[in-house]
C-alpha cells in the first residue's frame, strides 16, 4: 500500500523502476540539485520520458511532459521525487503538470526541501489522484547527499582510505604508494567521479603532493573541487599539483600566516574559517553536497570524533606494515570505552583483485566520542 492507503500495483512499480533508471542518468551532473527521472503514461503506453540534466535547467517532469506533448492529456506521470511546488531557478513542476492535463501523479520520495515541498497536497487540491512512496527506498538512495544537506546544512562525507591488514595508511616514512592494487584504485576513482569535492589534510599535501583528479574514468562534468583543510596555512611549494589548471582547488585554514599570500598569489583559493564545521558548511553552500575524504590519519580522526563522516569506504590490502610509528587510519588514541565505538551498518563487501572493499554507513554513539 502507498500513502493514504492507496494500493500500489505491479504496473506502478514497473513504471517507477523506469523513472529511477532515468534519474540515474543525472548522476554527477545535477548537483546541487537532486537526481530525478519521470515517465508519462497514457492508455497503458509510455508517451514521454525525461530526467533532470543540470541545475538551472528544466526538471524531469517538464522534460517528460515536453517529450509527451499532447499525448500527456488525461494521462499519468511517474516521478522519482515529489513534484516541486516552489519557484526556484525554474517554475514549479506542479504548474507544468496541471497545464499538461495530467490526471494521476505517482511519486517515490517525498521532497524534504521546505522551499519546494507541498506539491502532492497542491495537486490533490486540484482534484488529481496522487500516490506517493512508490519504491521510495530505491529513489531515496539516489539522493542521500541532497537529503542530508537539506536536513543538516552539511555535505554528505564519504571517508575513504586504503589500508593494510593492520590498519595502516602508510609506513613510518609516510610511504603509501601503493598499498592497494589497480582494481581498488580504479573503483576509488569511480567514487571520486560522482563526488563534488575531494578533501585531504596538510600532511597528505606535503607527503604525497596529490593531484586529486579523476583518472581512467570518463567524467560527465568537471573534476571535483580539490580541497585542503589545515589548522594553519602550510608551507608553500611551487611544485604543488593542486596549482595546475586540471581542476579548481581550495584551501581552508583556521589560522593564516606568512605563507597564505604565497598560496593566493600562485592561484589557490584560500578561505579562513573558525573550525572544521565552518569549512564543511562553506563547501555545502558552494554546491559540494557529496564530499570524499581521503585523509590522512589526523583529518580522518577529526571527522570521526566530530561525527562529520557519514560513510566509510575502505580498501584493505593483504599486507602488513607494522610498527608504532606507521600512519594509522584513526590517528591518536581513539575511543576510551567500548560504548563509544563507531560501528558500520548496511555493510557491503566486495573483492577487488587481491583487496577487499568494505563499505557502510557510520553509526555513532549518541554522545560525543570519548577521546583526548
Amino acid at each position: 500500500m502507498g500513502e493514504a492507503g492507496i494500493e500500489i500495483t505491479s504496473v506502478d512499480l514497473s513504471y517507477m523502476k523506469r523513472a529511477i533508471k532515468l534519474a540515474k542518468k543525472g548522476i554527477a551532473c545535477t548537483h546541487p540539485n537532486p537526481r530525478v527521472g519521470a515517465v508519462v503514461v497514457n492508455h497503458g503506453k509510455v508517451v514521454g520520458e525525461g530526467w533532470h540534466h543540470k541545475a538551472g535547467e528544466a526538471h524531469a517532469e517538464v522534460n517528460a511532459l515536453l517529450d509527451a506533448g499532447e499525448q500527456a492529456m488525461g494521462g499519468s506521470i511517474y516521478v522519482t521525487l515529489e513534484p516541486c511546488a516552489g519557484h526556484g531557478r525554474t517554475p514549479p513542476c506542479t504548474d507544468a503538470i496541471l497545464k499538461a492535463g495530467i490526471k494521476r501523479v505517482v511519486f517515490a520520495s517525498a521532497d524534504p526541501n521546505p522551499d519546494m515541498a507541498g506539491g502532492s497536497q497542491l495537486l490533490e487540491a486540484q482534484k488529481l489522484e496522487v500516490l506517493g512512496g512508490v519504491l521510495a527506498d530505491e529513489a531515496d538512495a539516489l539522493n542521500v547527499a541532497f537529503f542530508h544537506y537539506v536536513k543538516t546544512g552539511m555535505p554528505y562525507v564519504i571517508a575513504k582510505a586504503a589500508i593494510s591488514l593492520d590498519g595502516k595508511l602508510a609506513t613510518r616514512n609516510h610511504d603509501s604508494q601503493w598499498i592497494t592494487g589497480a582494481k581498488s584504485r580504479r573503483h576509488a576513482h569511480q567514487v571520486r567521479a560522482i563526488s563534488d569535492a575531494i578533501v585531504v589534510g596538510s600532511g597528505t599535501l606535503k607527503d604525497d603532493n596529490p593531484s586529486l583528479t579523476v583518472r581512467d574514468i570518463r567524467l560527465k562534468g568537471e573534476h571535483p573541487l580539490r580541497v585542503v583543510i589545515a589548522k594553519q596555512t602550510p608551507a608553500f611549494f611551487s611544485e604543488c599539483k593542486l596549482l595546475n589548471d586540471e581542476a579548481r582547488s581550495r584551501m581552508y585554514v583556521y589560522t593564516s600566516n606568512s605563507q597564505t599570500a604565497l598560496w593566493q598569489k600562485a592561484g589557490m583559493d584560500v578561505v579562513q574559517v573558525c573550525d572544521l564545521q565552518a569549512a564543511l558548511k562553506h563547501l555545502a553552500k558552494d554546491g559540494c553536497l557529496q564530499v570524499m575524504l581521503e585523509g590522512g590519519g589526523q583529518l580522518h580522526a577529526a571527522f570521526l570524533e566530530h561525527q562529520y563522516a557519514n560513510e566509510l569506504l575502505l580498501y584493505q590490502a593483504p599486507l602488513l606494515i607494522g610498527g608504532t610509528q606507521a600512519v594509522n587510519f584513526w590517528h591518536g588514541l581513539g575511543v576510551s570505552h567500548m560504548n563509544d565505538v563507531v560501528r558500520l551498518q548496511d555493510i557491503q563487501r566486495r573483492k577487488l583483485g587481491d583487496d577487499m572493499m568494505i563499505r557502510g554507513k557510520l553509526c555513532y554513539p549518541r554522545e560525543a566520542l570519548s577521546t583526548v
